[in-house]
Parts: C-alpha cells; sequence; structure tokens
C-alpha cells in the first residue's frame, strides 16, 4: 500500500477533479504485474491502467488500492467492473470514496462478485493525500494551504520592501515543486503589483504542470503588461473582482464578477466555493500578509508551509502576517506541524490546521 501511495502522489495537480489513486496488481507469490495512477485530466483511473499493464495475468491476483474503486458511470465505466471483469481474487482498499456516487458502493459490487475485500490499511496517510478532493466533496471548497518564506524574526521583506530572494535556490525549487502538486495558485494584486511574478511551475520537466492562475483584484488593477495577463493565452488564468474589465479578456484573462465583504474585498469564502465549482480541489495561496492573514481569520487555511531563512530583517521590515482578528491566545488560529525538512540553509516546516 505505501508504494500505491507513492504512485498516487505522481498525480497531484493534475487530476482534478478527480482524487490521485494509486494501483497494483500483485500476484499471489508476491510479483508486481501492473501498477498504474489516474492519468492527467483524471482518466484512465489508476486501476485500469494497472489493468492494463498486468493483462490476463490479473487474474486471481491481489489488488491494491489507495482509494475506493468507483462504482458509478461517469465519463468512464465503473473500476469495480473493471476489476470483477478481470477475475481478480482480492482487494486491499485503504479508504472508502466520500463522494456519495460511490461512498461504499463500489466494495459492496466486489464483495458481491465473489472477491476478498479488504480495508483499512494507510486509511489516515490515504485520506492525506486526498485531502483536497474529500475537502470538496464535503464542503465544496479546495484544500487550501498557504506558503510562506520568511526570515528567522518572521518578515517576508526589509523595510525597502525588497524580498526577492529571502529564502535560498534550494528552497524556491521546492516552491515550484508545491506548485507543480496544487490544482491552482493564488495570489493579491498588490503581490502583482510589487513582483510581477509569472507563477508558473519552472522545474525542468515539469513546465507542463504550471496550476490555474488565480488573483484577487478587488478594483480591477491588473495590467495589461503584466506577465499574468501577457501569458494568459499560455497559462489559465482567473481574475477574481468586483469591477470587470474586458479588454482583458483578449489576452485570455478569464474574468470572475466576485462578490466582496463587509470590507469591501474579495469574499474569501464564496471565492473558495467558485473554485470548488470549477474542479479546484488543493489551492497554494503565495500572496502578501494582507492576503494570508484573511484566510487565517476565515479559519480557512488548513496547511501552511513555512520557508525559514537563516538571517534577520529587523523590526521595519514587513511582517509575515498582517494584523489578525485574533484578541487574545484563544482566538489564535492553531496549527501542529506534520514535517520538517532542511533546504540548503533554509528550514521548511510542514503544518496543518487544528480542528
Amino acid at each position: 500500500m505505501r508504494h500505491a501511495l507513492a504512485l498516487s502522489k505522481r498525480g497531484l495537480g493534475r487530476v482534478a477533479p478527480n482524487p490521485a489513486v494509486g494501483c497494483l496488481v500483485v500476484s499471489p507469490e508476491g510479483a508486481v504485474l501492473g501498477r498504474g495512477w489516474t492519468q492527467p485530466g483524471g482518466r484512465p483511473h489508476a486501476e485500469v491502467v494497472a489493468l492494463e499493464a498486468a493483462g490476463s495475468a490479473a487474474r486471481g491476483a491481489t489488488v491494491y488500492v489507495t482509494l475506493e474503486p468507483c462504482a458509478h458511470h461517469g465519463e468512464t465505466p465503473p473500476c469495480a467492473d473493471a476489476l470483477i471483469a478481470a477475475g481478480v481474487a482480492r482487494v486491499v482498499g485503504a479508504i472508502e470514496d466520500p463522494d456519495p456516487r460511490v461512498g461504499g458502493k463500489g466494495f459492496a459490487r466486489l464483495r458481491g462478485a465473489g472477491i476478498d475485500v479488504a480495508t483499512g490499511p494507510l486509511g489516515n496517510e490515504a485520506a492525506e493525500a486526498n485531502a483536497g478532493f474529500f475537502l470538496r466533496v464535503r464542503e465544496g471548497r479546495p484544500l487550501v494551504t498557504l506558503k510562506i518564506a520568511q526570515s528567522l524574526d518572521g518578515k517576508v521583506a526589509a523595510a525597502s520592501g525588497q524580498s526577492q530572494w529571502i529564502t535560498s535556490e534550494e528552497a524556491r525549487r521546492f516552491g515550484h515543486l508545491l506548485r507543480a502538486q496544487n490544482d491552482a495558485i493564488l495570489v493579491g494584486i498588490e503581490t502583482v503589483l510589487a513582483d510581477d511574478p509569472a507563477l508558473t511551475c519552472r522545474i525542468p520537466g515539469l513546465e507542463d504542470r504550471s496550476p490555474l492562475r488565480v488573483v484577487l483584484d478587488t478594483r480591477g488593477r491588473l495590467g495589461k503588461g503584466s506577465q499574468i495577463a501577457t501569458t494568459a493565452n499560455r497559462f489559465r488564468t482567473l481574475q477574481f473582482t468586483a469591477h470587470p474589465k474586458p479588454p482583458l479578456a483578449k489576452f485570455g484573462v478569464e474574468i470572475v464578477s466576485a462578490a466582496t465583504d463587509k470590507s469591501g474585498r474579495i469574499d474569501i469564502p464564496a471565492m473558495l466555493s467558485e473554485l470548488g465549482r470549477r474542479g479546484v480541489t488543493r489551492l497554494l495561496v503565495e500572496g502578501g500578509p494582507t492576503i494570508q492573514t484573511a484566510f487565517l481569520d476565515e479559519g480557512l487555511a488548513d496547511r501552511i508551509e513555512l520557508f525559514t531563512a537563516p538571517l534577520v530583517l529587523g523590526a521595519r521590515a514587513r511582517n509575515s502576517v498582517a494584523s489578525t482578528r485574533a484578541a487574545v491566545l484563544e482566538e489564535a488560529p492553531r496549527f501542529s506541524r506534520m514535517g520538517r525538512r532542511k533546504l540548503g540553509p533554509d528550514l521548511l516546516e510542514s503544518l496543518v490546521r487544528k480542528a
């Protein structure tokens, strides 16, 4: 199952709105006969890929799959039926699919066909790998990860406003990998005006995995000469704004008329619901302190990838988080550390929001 989970992660950022699934077909002697993972665009599914690789040798084999095989007719036939037709003897599934079209029906169909079914191994790891898909099914929004690059004293820019580059080349490369593993990347218009980012994945060999780009731009200030606008015909781009300017559509920018909150800014929950309707399951937020804090205040920051560089910028530098609504400790957003790693001279801490 660990092998299958590793395979499933190859699909992250490429298979939305479908889950990223991994599958192995194993002989009674323990030899791997076929392996597969969900392909770009969400199909073919992992089980179909693995069964095709195994061919007729799949008969009597055991299948390890990270998510319950689907049991409904979508754009492809049910994977449960494909497993039955292949004549497999046993299916080991990590976790049940929360999609109401499946929700236990896949496992039930397999059992009804006389296939031995076991569930549960590495279920927590499988749920974590597909946390974005699960959240979209249950709440209609994507999983939100804040990416923050800061100094030792929690600053994201020097007093002059300079922020390129606080972290090392190794940390920046990992940041591009995060982009490749998410369906969409979001910034606010202030970041666009200050840094003119491209928001693409620039790891050699992964250039085609650049995510959907999302710009929150209440007053419609995105310029025609920005990197985002001039590359919108190559990289899909959404502009959420309360003041649409149709000329940008000529460049390929999709303009979304957005609701605003009481402060006059883009309504974050409504924006996330719209992304969920569009099939986005994993959203990486790379905006500045104001945008990051908006997600924290709404309780909508599910993960944080915190890059810390070994330098000190001082009190006049720009804080990594703006003023939050928390007035007392009990109101502060709290996170648990999932892991940490060194990236050159920098430290990356991965955190998950406490329920």
